[in-house]
Formats: structure tokens, sequence, C-alpha cells
């Protein structure tokens, strides 16, 4: 006589997880679409908003599918897998790296998903008071995400924040108004823009930023990471 199946667990909120465990329970849910292991702790997040998230990832997208088309060796991702550390798996809203050839912190594991820490993440958040802004900030700044990017869009506010030091410091616009990104020469930010849902005129400023001389620099230093 056979030894019975062992039984198949799902993920719930608040399960309290190894990764290893978080993972095994996520690909037996084929039809889950997100969840993320925040410090050992299972967050399954409702189904998403128009207006509150689905359209501000879009206008995100948008903005960084422009800077990453004219900037060969930069990888984007739209809500990777993203393993940590052993207690925390996430999934960004999105995110650019570096090549580990061109000095990135993360790395592409050999079944396919990313581990380390990405120089740039971006969240679209309803508010301050989201697990976004505490629980995954700490975690952000720990394991050395260098840049975090968070559209809280009811509060109509973007926070840019940079790792100095070991902390997260908020990123200043500079005297015409763009924020810039000091781990991606180039990549430059219309933020009124973007919370007015301009997003012509943000790519407009993100087309002209990346027309700059900063910008070639940056890509001829990364060139030997694209093989060319």
């Amino acid at each position: 006589m056979s030894a019975l199946a062992p039984e198949i667990l799902f993920l719930e909120n608040g399960d309290r997880l190894t990764r290893q465990e978080f993972e095994r329970r996520y690909h037996a849910m084929p039809r889950l679409k997100k969840a993320e292991l925040i410090e050992g702790v299972v967050f399954m997040p409702s189904p998403l908003h128009f207006e509150r998230h689905a359209k501000p990832h879009a206008l995100i997208m948008g903005w960084l599918a422009v800077y990453c088309a004219a900037t060969p060796g930069v990888d984007l991702a739209d809500n990777a897998t993203l393993r940590l550390d052993a207690d925390n798996e996430f999934q960004p809203d999105a995110l650019l790296r570096l090549p580990e050839s061109a000095g990135g912190n993360s790395r592409i594991s050999r079944d396919d998903y990313l581990e380390g820490a990405p120089e740039l993440i971006v969240e679209v958040a309803s508010t301050s008071a989201s697990y976004d802004l505490h629980d995954k900030r700490k975690v952000y700044r720990r394991t050395g995400v260098r840049e975090y990017l968070v559209w809280l869009v009811r509060e109509k506010r973007l926070l840019w924040l940079v790792l100095e030091d070991g902390e997260y410091q908020p990123l200043q616009p500079g005297a015409d108004g763009l924020l810039r990104s000091r781990v991606f020469p180039g990549l430059a930010l219309n933020g009124q823009a973007l919370l007015d849902g301009d997003l012509a005129r943000v790519l407009a400023d993100q087309q002209r930023c990346q027309g700059g001389e900063e910008h070639r620099w940056f890509v001829e230093a990364l060139r030997p990471a694209t093989g060319e």
C-alpha cells in the first residue's frame, strides 16, 4: 500500500514561513497573481484598483521603458519575484538594475528569479500607512537597495529615497523641478507631471535628459556589459 501524499497547504495572509516554504506554497497556487514574504510573514494584496494602482503603475512603466530603451545594459522588470534574504521575497511594482558585470548588486538565479538588491525599486502605494513605507522600506534599506521611489497615490505625493551611509534620505528636485537618479545618469522624473497624469510631459522631459552628455558617458561605460 502506497504512502499517503503530503497535504498541499496554500498561502494565507499572516502565515509565518521560511522563504523555501513560501515558494513551495506559492507554486501550488498557479492562479495567484501576487504574494510577498515580508520579514517572514505572508502578505497577499487585495484586487488592484484602477485609479489607485493599475493606472499609476502603467505610467511608471512607460517612463522607465523610455529610459531603458535608450540605455542598453540596464534591465527593467515589472512585478518580478525578488529574493532579498532568507525572510523576504517581494514582487516590487517596477525595478531597474545593472548587471553584475557593470557593478550591479543583483543576479539572475539558475531557476530564473532575481536575487539581491536591484539599484532602483518603485512601488505604488495608496497612502503613507502602507507597508511599502514601513516594513518593506526597512528591508530595502537593510539589503542595500540604493534608490527607492514610492508613489503615494491618495496623498498625491512622490517620495524618492537615496541610500546614504546606510540610511534613506529624500532626493530633492533640481532647479528645473526634476528629480534625477544618482545611480542611473539621465533618468529624470517630472514629479508634478506624473501626479497630474501628464505622461506626454513626463516622457518629453525624460527624453531631453537622456540626451545629455552624462547619459552618453554612462551608455559608453555600459558597452562592455552588453557585449558590444
